[in-house]
C-alpha cells in the first residue's frame, strides 16, 4: 500500500524535481538518492523491494570507475533508473 499524506505526496514531488533539475545527471541522481532516502528513513515513503532494487542499480550506476570518474555510461544508466523509481514511487 502506497504512503499518504503531505509528507509522502512532499517527498515524491521533491524527488522528482531534483531528478528534473538543470546540471548534471550523475549529480543530480545522487542529490534525488539522498533525498529518497532520508524519505524513507523519515518515515514519509515505505521502500518497497522494488524500490529497493531499483536503488541498489543506481548505486551501482553511480560508483566512480577505478580512475575515480563516473562515465557517460553511467550518467545515462542514472537517467533511465532515475524514471523508473519515478514511476515505482506512486506505490511507495
Amino acid at each position: 500500500m502506497a504512503s499518504t499524506g503531505p509528507a509522502a505526496d512532499a517527498a515524491r514531488a521533491a524527488f522528482r524535481a531534483q531528478v528534473d533539475a538543470p546540471g548534471h545527471a550523475v549529480e543530480n541522481a545522487r542529490e534525488a538518492l539522498d533525498g529518497l532516502e532520508r524519505a524513507f528513513t523519515d518515515g514519509a515513503l515505505v521502500e518497497t523491494p522494488v524500490l529497493g532494487a531499483m536503488i541498489a542499480d543506481l548505486h551501482a550506476a553511480l560508483e566512480p570507475d577505478e580512475t575515480g570518474k563516473v562515465g557517460a555510461k553511467s550518467a545515462e544508466a542514472a537517467r533511465f533508473i532515475l524514471r523508473a523509481i519515478s514511476r515505482e514511487l506512486d506505490a511507495a
